[in-house]
């Protein structure tokens, strides 16, 4: 039996010391549900969560736009090999328009090589999508496409206007009807006139301040736009575990397509996730040796997290109104399988030494007693869209300003951030770095495009070097 009062009073424990305003832990094994909420939906006016507490999901919409690609594929609308060309005529993408190399699966894996953060706001009208999509010829495509995997939230959008091109409504239109109405749910939506009718979380920023902006622009709707419950987040999660079917037996999805969603289809490039890759759509992992998928989501001032392990018929996801949760987000998911599953996720990357005096900018001991590393080579400027990073060398260390620009430096209100890169290993190239101490280390790795040009790997995304 799941101790719900257990879960419950170990989310709080470890949501205070993570300092998370809200959150909501939602547990779904062996046909019993645990919704465990704790905090506070805005600090403001600390209104507490409850268990029907709507948060935004962030990037995990891309499962549910994936979904119902893989439900037009099975209607012989659409096929992985379809072309953006073929699916959405007349759209270019990029100064050399590649649209009619880029395929379904590239979209839905991430290898499309077309610059994937790109916010443009383009209102809030049912044509705010195809807007967007039409905006996509001046995008940059910053590889070769199929040649590696970025995380691309343009490409989602791109898969959404296809959406709803063949079913003739907007994106939004086809989500409740093809799974929010099936699925009957009650605590899904996507627009803030829709949120505001329920218990809507808040964004906070790292200092647990509410953000003042609460959402991400609609035009950007398939890559990131579902607010919903634990509840009905885990419902949607039950139909992947179920066959695509639902409790009553209806099937809303086929067990193939379910299945091909769930196949490795290109390699992550993060060493500290080894053996990971991306499906179609969903993130795959391997805790202790078991099978694990989901995906994170990241929105104004809110972070979510789903993991599904399919052989225990476990399905686990946290949802906060927190910028900063990835600490809770370990902690929490590391006990919750480990109890219920018996396995536990890949510890986190760690610098290969630490030693010497407190550095007092970065507020941790230094790596200064490390190995002799060519740190010179990977030294300039590296930019895609809404990221710089500007990397350089200084007291013997690898420094790097990063700087968030465009549409998102005004969604995030962010300044520039000088961080240090500590050497992971002898390679020279693989790096970890954090911005506080009691923050989990982030993998950054330097390598080369295909044509060579250099680049750094951070947070999913592939930034070559620019001059």
């Amino acid at each position: 039996m799941l101790n719900a009062a257990n879960w419950t009073a170990r989310l709080s424990e470890l949501a205070a010391r993570a300092r998370v305003s809200g959150a909501t832990l939602g547990i779904w094994s062996d046909g019993q549900e645990v919704l465990a909420p704790c905090g506070v939906l805005n600090s403001a006016t600390q209104v507490p969560v409850t268990p029907d507490s709507l948060f935004q999901i962030g990037s995990i919409t891309k499962i549910w736009t994936a979904t119902m690609i893989m439900q037009l594929i099975e209607e012989g609308l659409l096929s992985l090999d379809t072309t953006v060309a073929e699916a959405l005529p007349g759209i270019r993408i990029g100064p050399s328009d590649v649209g009619g190399q880029v395929t379904v699966q590239h979209l839905l894996t991430h290898t499309s090589g077309i610059d994937g953060d790109i916010f443009t706001d383009t209102g809030r009208g049912d044509d705010c999508v195809q807007r967007y999509v039409e905006d996509l010829a001046a995008a940059a495509v910053t590889f070769p496409v199929g040649a590696a995997y970025s995380y691309c939230n343009s490409g989602f959008v791109l898969l959404g206007r296809m959406i709803e091109v063949l079913d003739g409504r907007s994106w939004d239109e086809s989500l409740r009807d093809r799974l929010i109405g099936p699925l009957a749910l009650t605590r899904t939506v996507t627009l803030p006139e829709e949120a505001i009718l329920h218990r809507a979380a808040v964004g906070h920023d790292a200092a647990g301040v509410p953000v003042k902006i609460w959402g991400l622009p609609r035009s950007v709707g398939p890559a990131g736009l579902i607010t919903a419950s634990a509840g009905d987040l885990l419902a949607f999660a039950r139909l992947h575990l179920a066959g695509g079917t639902l409790p009553d037996g209806k099937r809303l999805l086929g067990e193939a397509s379910v299945s091909a969603m769930q196949q490795p289809r290109a390699a992550i490039p993060d060493f500290a996730l080894p053996g990971a890759a991306i499906g179609l759509g969903w993130r795959l992992g391997s805790w202790d040796g078991r099978a694990i998928v989901g995906h994170d989501g990241d929105t104004v001032g809110q972070s979510a997290y789903l993991r599904i392990d399919p052989e225990a018929q476990l399905a686990v996801c946290l949802l906060t109104n927190a910028a900063e949760s990835e600490s809770l987000f370990r902690a929490l998911f590391d006990e919750v399988f480990g109890d219920l599953a018996g396995v536990t996720m890949p510890a986190s990357p760690r610098p290969a030494r630490s030693a010497g005096p407190p550095d007092q900018a970065a507020g941790f001991a230094t790596a200064a007693d490390g190995p002799d590393l060519d740190l010179e080579r990977h030294v300039g400027r590296y930019e895609r869209a809404s990221r710089r990073s500007d990397v350089s060398v200084r007291d013997g260390r690898l420094r790097m300003i990063l700087t968030v620009t465009g549409k998102l430096a005004d969604l995030f209100n962010s300044q520039p951030e000088e961080l240090i890169l500590y050497p992971a290993d002898s390679s020279g190239d693989r790096f970890v770095l954090r911005s506080h101490e009691d923050e989990p280390w982030i993998p950054l790795s330097f390598s080369h495009l295909p044509d060579r040009t250099p680049c750094l790997y951070l947070t999913g995304r592939v930034t070559p070097r620019v001059g």
